[in-house]
């Protein structure tokens, strides 16, 4: 069975990290959740890696705060794509994390999102984009939610446009 692993790395960044499994549920794409840490339990998170592209992984999204190395923890134990969010808190308000996430050494991918909700967002709709490549159903499903909420921007805007 194909599935998206999220992985957070504390229980605190589930209330952000939730807006991405909802996403993913709202297209039908099954996910596994779970909390592992890269630094406080990194032989927890490479057993997980390793035994959920067993089960069927096909896209990882990682997110963490601070130091934020589970994405990088979890690209060097696969070759699936990475998805890495940045966690918003702590002395740098997330740009900690998000330097972090993205600063990773050649050769070892993680696409980057930005911090915190938004960011859960799109790593659900980037897993989607990656998983519709080999997906037809899947892939028509978000040219229908594109065009969805294109309607959607344009009745918002008839509701108060004012035109000369």
């Amino acid at each position: 069975m194909k599935f998206v692993s999220i992985i957070m790395g504390s229980k605190s960044d589930y209330e952000v990290v939730s807006e991405c499994a909802k996403i993913l549920k709202d297209f039908g794409v099954a996910y596994e959740m779970i909390i592992s840490s890269a630094h406080r339990s990194p032989k927890r998170t490479a057993e997980y890696v390793a035994n959920a592209e067993k089960k069927g992984a096909q896209v990882f999204v990682c997110a963490a705060g601070m130091a934020a190395h589970l994405a990088g923890a979890v690209a060097a134990n696969t070759t699936k794509p990475v998805i890495g969010i940045p966690m918003g808190g702590g002395a740098l308000n997330g740009l900690d994390a998000l330097y972090s996430t993205v600063q990773m050494p050649g050769g070892m991918p993680v696409a980057t999102m930005s911090i915190a909700k938004a960011g859960a967002k799109n790593a659900a709709y980037f897993a989607l984009q990656i998983l519709a490549l080999s997906d037809e159903k899947l892939a028509e499903k978000l040219i229908e939610y594109r065009k969805d909420a294109t309607k959607k921007i344009e009745n918002d805007s008839k509701e108060i446009e004012v035109l000369l």
